[in-house]
């Protein structure tokens, strides 16, 4: 089931990648490659930096980490518009970091958690196969990403026709592998609430500064670095929760983070927004 879940959300990623959603490749490939570089090199980066501030059991590090490494989903593309961000651009981040995703996630687990020397242990204290698992993640993920792009481009008319079902059937079902994660590790969370919720709220706000920072940097407009703060600050939690069920053995607290994040960030998304139309509405003047 968990696997089925990671491979039908793929695929129904890649039934919508069309070429106009990488047009700001080629129009302004410094603020697209600067947002991509955003996701996937300055958010594990950051993350990194406030595990070693924290100091969090291993367990918790992993799940930072392993929602870092994740790319970002389409919830962000919806925030973007809510917040009246440059939802273009916002799209054509979420295309690249998904094409890119299907070989820089399992790497990028490895990578950075390997970086952190507790984390490095913990992954050895289960017997973890590294090969293995960058061979199995890269082909649950490129296989119907490459697939779903073949028949959107083959076949648009019957793409278009399944892509919505089957978007819908992957997002209940990674929500509700996310739900039931955090039903299934309340132990945990419950009585170690602080070793979990602090992490899981400064990650994001964190996360959300690091996307709006990078936009400035990279001389985004102010609505595409609307954009790129929900385009880091809103990763795919269920695929987080996913690949750690199914390739990680859960890890408790690993897994706890990542299912937390993934209804934190509705929450912290929706703060986003509203500070954003109420700066809307002041700037608009009375």
């Amino acid at each position: 089931m968990l696997a089925g879940a990671i491979v039908v959300m793929m695929f129904s990623i890649a039934l919508g990648l069309k070429p106009e959603h990488f047009a700001f490749l080629r129009k302004r490939p410094l603020v697209f490659f600067g947002g991509l570089g955003a996701q996937l090199i300055a958010l594990p980066a950051m993350t990194l930096a406030l595990i070693a501030v924290l100091s969090p059991p291993p367990s918790i590090a992993l799940g930072m980490i392993v929602v870092a490494a994740c790319p970002g989903g389409n919830v962000s593309n919806f925030m973007s518009w809510a917040a009246r961000g440059d939802v273009a651009y916002s799209v054509s981040l979420t295309a690249g970091s998904s094409v890119v995703a299907a070989l820089w996630t399992p790497a990028a687990i490895l990578l950075w958690s390997g970086l952190y020397p507790p984390t490095a242990e913990l992954l050895n204290s289960i017997d973890f196969d590294r090969l293995s698992f960058v061979a199995q993640t890269t082909l649950m993920l490129a296989a119907p990403l490459g697939l779903g792009m073949v028949m959107a481009h083959w076949r648009p008319e019957l793409a278009a026709r399944i892509r919505g079902p089957l978007a819908l059937f992957a997002a209940g079902v990674l929500a509700f592998i996310v739900i039931t994660g955090v039903i299934e590790f309340m132990p945990i969370l419950l009585p170690g609430w602080a070793l979990i919720v602090i992490p899981v709220v400064l990650h994001n706000a964190l996360a959300f500064a690091t996307g709006a920072a990078a936009g400035r940097a990279f001389g985004a407009t102010p609505s595409q670095r609307r954009s790129l703060t929900f385009e880091v600050g809103i990763q795919n939690a269920g695929l987080a929760v996913v690949l750690l069920l199914a390739q990680l053995k859960g890890l408790g607290g690993a897994a706890a983070i990542a299912a937390l994040w993934g209804v934190w960030h509705f929450v912290s998304g929706g703060l986003m927004i509203s500070i954003f139309r109420m700066i809307d509405h002041r700037k608009a003047g009375p």
